[in-house]
């Protein structure tokens, strides 16, 4: 079968591998119909991602056939269109005592620290699977995974009806933290540099948009609260200046939710954590919010609405990561099509 493997860094082939084969009673065989570029996957492209190990099979946004069950799977069948949850986790850490898998100290990550589901086929346990309704549109699925980044970053801020929210940031995650904000019943602002980026979330359900690159965000932020600041402020921009000015434009109680693995340490004062007793909390990945997506979809609730902006087959796959690295003002989401 064919797999995309980044073999080095800015070294990205089409490799003919073994087919995969169930070993565990509870494994599943799908076959792999839908993989969304995600940013992360870029950065193991270009050798950036320090968590991420060459040579890799990358992909972590999945939407698949099921072909083949182990004898003891119980929850699904040979023809269910499922998503991966690609995170294995020990259950027995502090980590994962604490109902946190997403951490535990020997996580590893489909299409990271494992082979991901680049590929044809792909074999995975029942628990990393999750059944979707098979009347929608592949395109639609396949985004599961990054809603649920963007329902983590939510629940890690613990966005509730009526807060003000402002979400740093209008690329696909942003976007997808900002849907997720909205389901809460929160009011939300969000900025970027990009006008295109903008007029897009304002469709999907922004409040507020402000050009940062035009803009005073403090001001607009200040006039947008009549001066109480944002009750949450969630960072997917994540550069130490966003980081920074999270906690400048947090409100009194408030809460700061950063997604970032910038390395690069960012300048920022006691006094407005201490003085505001803000919270601050990091997101990564998702805990358990899968279902929730899940079910979003499947009652026709959530759509990407625009979001997939273009569509490449297996066999353009370099040309796909070309197009998005030179193109980010164009692509919000590609995806790879295996039919």
């Amino acid at each position: 079968m064919k797999a995309v493997q980044v073999s080095k860094p800015h070294e990205l082939t089409i490799q003919e591998v073994e087919k995969p084969q169930i070993v565990n009673p509870m494994d599943v065989l799908v076959k792999v119909k839908r993989v969304g570029i995600c940013g992360s996957d870029l950065h193991i492209y270009h050798g950036t991602n320090p968590l991420a190990t060459l040579p890799r099979v990358v992909g972590h946004e999945v939407a698949g056939e099921v072909v083949e069950i182990g004898p003891e799977v119980a929850n699904l069948q040979v023809g269910d269109h499922v998503v991966v949850e690609p995170i294995r986790y020990c259950g027995e850490c502090y980590a994962c005592r604490k109902g946190q898998p997403n951490v535990c100290q020997s996580l590893t990550v489909f299409g990271v620290h494992e082979d991901g589901g680049m590929r044809e086929w792909i074999v995975l346990p029942e628990k990393q699977l999750h059944k979707v309704n098979s009347e929608l549109p592949w395109e639609e699925i396949v985004l599961a995974e990054p809603y649920t980044i963007g329902a983590q970053a939510v629940f890690r801020g613990q966005v509730e009806a009526g807060d003000t929210v402002l979400i740093q940031g209008a690329g696909p995650i942003g976007i997808c933290v900002l849907k997720m904000a909205k389901f809460h019943g929160a009011t939300v602002m969000v900025t970027d540099l990009n006008d295109e980026r903008l007029s897009f979330a304002k469709e999907n359900g922004a409040d507020v948009v402000v050009n940062a690159g035009r803009e005073e965000v403090l001001m607009a932020v200040h006039e947008w609260t009549k001066g109480e600041g944002a009750n949450k402020v969630i960072d997917a921009v994540c550069l130490p200046s966003t980081f920074a000015l999270s906690l400048e434009a947090v409100s009194a109680a408030g809460n700061v939710v950063v997604l970032g693995f910038d390395e690069q340490p960012a300048a920022i004062s006691q006094l407005p954590i201490t003085k505001k007793e803000v919270t601050i909390t990091g997101s990564r990945l998702q805990t358990y919010q899968f279902p929730k997506v899940v079910e979003l979809l499947n009652e026709g609730e959530l759509r990407h609405n625009g979001l997939v902006t273009h569509t490449f087959p297996l066999a353009q796959v370099q040309e796909a990561f070309t197009f998005v690295e030179e193109h980010p003002d164009l692509v919000r989401k590609a995806i790879i099509t295996f039919d």
